[in-house]
């Protein structure tokens, strides 16, 4: 997918969310940061509806405050840590943004938080974050995420595989924050558990040929090859060269190798041996109630990060309406509007819990993508689920163990 299509169709996406009318004292202005660009780009337009719808939500069912528009100012962090920081440097110093949904990959997490969000006080939220890294931030309780950390998922995947019976490895992984965090913690778990690495592999982005170090993963005598990157950058050139040189027989990816542009480029009938790990809301009347909203916006409900897109949007519009839109209260009020003992609140429940909220009474937000109560760190459990190609996509064909 070409960057232009993709900047146009996340900005048609927007296009309800940015409020157009004249801004007074209770409209507040979120930022967005959206990775249109990069290693991730063709997620980022499903992504920016979650975001966007959740948004909707709220100016649709009495508006942020008192009776304001919630507005989302569009960021492309570009999965690249310069990238992320210079939009959100624009973001809180000239659009004046009170928190930050985003950005999306590890990286741009990472150096945002540390450049931008931490010294401004901007309570940040990604939906797509995932390196242990971030846990590991000293983040006066700013930095918060609606999925799992990788260090979960790498586990996760290798005592999947474990127990799908295949017992030898060889790893690839992107030589960054995502891919190094979750080939980590892969490794660890999947050797613990009895499994043989018989390759790993460090590599960096946007070469033309990565032949050389796929031949030198496969004289383990593997025939399985992990790829921890994205789909839509340099893993979509490592799977196609290796599929060419018929280097291993089976392929699994994290949630950054789960893209349909993937498929559309090698082919769904040379993808037979493609599988990827994800992360899905857990069944609820909450994901019930986004995927149906989301269905009726002509979006895929099975888009990956599209359920904590959503969910790290409407916490932020909860968080805003527990504070009275007081920024140094955001990350207490977060916790409070996330956490049990309170009335429980869905997804597209905004009304009810503008209510509740202006009644004084508690409120416990069940995600669309889980049940949301942050840790110490700011982390949250969830749940992975393992996919196969299918069609012009994905189709879950089991849980992570």
């Amino acid at each position: 997918m070409k960057k232009k299509t993709i900047a146009g169709v996340v900005g048609a996406v927007l296009g309800a969310a940015v409020v157009a009318a004249p801004a007074h004292a209770q409209d507040v202005k979120i930022g967005l940061m959206a990775a249109i660009s990069g290693p991730i780009a063709a997620l980022a337009p499903p992504m920016a509806a979650a975001s966007k719808l959740a948004v909707a939500h709220v100016n649709e069912q009495g508006g942020i405050l008192k009776g304001g528009k919630l507005e989302a100012v569009l960021g492309d962090s570009a999965c690249n840590p310069q990238n992320a920081t210079d939009a959100a440097t624009k973001a809180v110093n000239i659009d004046r943004v009170v928190a930050i949904v985003g950005p999306a990959c590890s990286g741009a997490v990472l150096a945002t938080a540390n450049s931008v969000a931490i010294p401004a006080g901007v309570l940040m939220i990604t939906p797509s974050g995932t390196s242990p890294e971030i846990t590991k931030l000293n983040d006066k309780d700013l930095v918060f995420r609606t999925l799992p950390s990788d260090d979960y998922q790498g586990r996760a995947l290798a005592r999947t595989l474990k127990a799908r019976g295949i017992d030898k490895v060889a790893v690839a992984y992107l030589n960054n924050d995502y891919g190094k965090g979750l080939a980590e913690s892969f490794k660890a778990e999947y050797e613990a558990n009895g499994g043989t690495i018989a390759g790993y592999s460090g590599h960096e982005e946007g070469k033309a040929s990565y032949r050389s170090e796929l031949a030198a993963l496969s004289r383990g005598g593997a025939d399985t090859l992990i790829i921890f990157d994205y789909g839509d950058g340099t893993g979509l050139t490592i799977l196609r060269q290796a599929l060419e040189n018929n280097f291993f027989k089976t392929f699994v990816g994290a949630d950054g190798m789960k893209s349909e542009g993937l498929v559309k480029a090698i082919g769904a009938q040379n993808l037979e041996g493609y599988f990827v790990s994800a992360p899905v809301g857990e069944a609820s009347a909450s994901l019930d109630n986004f995927n149906a909203a989301f269905k009726a916006a002509g979006e895929n409900t099975d888009a990956v990060f599209a359920t904590t897109s959503y969910d790290a949007a409407f916490l932020v519009a909860l968080a805003i309406e527990k504070a009275g839109g007081d920024k140094a209260k955001l990350s207490e009020s977060l916790r409070a509007v996330a956490s049990a003992p309170g009335e429980p609140i869905m997804a597209g429940e905004w009304a009810k819990a503008k209510q509740l909220i202006a009644e004084g009474k508690d409120i416990d937000y069940k995600g669309a993508g889980g049940d949301h109560e942050f840790d110490a760190a700011g982390d949250v459990p969830g749940s992975y689920a393992f996919f196969k190609v299918s069609g012009s996509g994905y189709e879950a064909i089991g849980d992570m163990q």
